[in-house]
């Protein structure tokens, strides 16, 4: 999310979602309460999300986490409804440069693994999008049983690259995430900043605005 995906505001699919299950409509204001309810829960529960069976159990989890925030009928909803009404909502897909971006540098012989603090959906996700042909591997903390910027998670996206620290790059739009992970580890980093540079990048951290300023900088 912010370096090769983004997604439609997901509260107003939510609320069309709900409003087709129950046939009330729950407004927009408790629509965004559900909403950041679930997001705050699944950034806190991601990592029970390393197979199938946790996958499953985490949105059931995230979905009940929106309840208290919804009105009666959709409060009422059963919980496979409402998992699906969740999942309905969540509509990702890549920023418009990152496929051909993708497809420039694996032409230059680049190998590339996406690294993400993701449950183990992550491949699923990148099929979805279009991105899993265009990367040789992906990795997600769920999986491996560390997050960004532990340095677990690096080690492993290297053994799939099949490359060492020092001669790898690594694009990530969080500071605390991505930057200090990707320099303790011993990466390059550089800092996807779509909104412009924030407060506080360290000297010498290269910033783009998008993508595809990464091929200039691996050239």
């Amino acid at each position: 999310m912010g370096t090769l995906l983004t997604f439609e505001p997901p509260a107003p699919h939510l609320r069309a979602a709900l409003s087709a299950a129950t046939g009330a409509d729950v407004g927009e204001r408790a629509a965004g309460a559900a909403i950041r309810a679930e997001i705050a829960y699944y950034r806190a529960h991601l990592h029970e999300g390393g197979d199938a069976a946790g996958l499953a159990a985490l949105r059931r989890a995230s979905a009940e986490a929106m309840r208290p925030a919804l009105p009666e009928p959709a409060a009422s909803l059963g919980g496979e409804a409402l998992t699906a009404a969740l999942l309905d909502a969540l509509r990702f897909h890549a920023y418009p440069e990152v496929p051909g971006t993708l497809r420039e540098l694996r032409r230059r012989g680049i190998r590339l693994v996406v690294v993400s603090n993701w449950d183990v959906s992550l491949h699923e996700m990148l099929r979805a999008t279009g991105l899993h042909a265009l990367v040789d591997g992906a990795v997600s903390s769920a999986e491996v049983g560390v997050p960004k910027p532990g340095a677990g998670i690096f080690a492993r996206a290297l053994e799939l690259a099949g490359g060492r620290a020092q001669d790898a790059l690594h694009a990530g739009d969080s500071l605390e995430h991505d930057v200090a992970g990707a320099r303790a580890a011993g990466l390059r980093p550089v800092l996807v900043a779509r909104a412009g540079p924030p407060p506080g990048v360290p000297a010498g951290v290269s910033v783009i605005r998008s993508l595809a300023e990464l091929a200039e900088l691996s050239a």
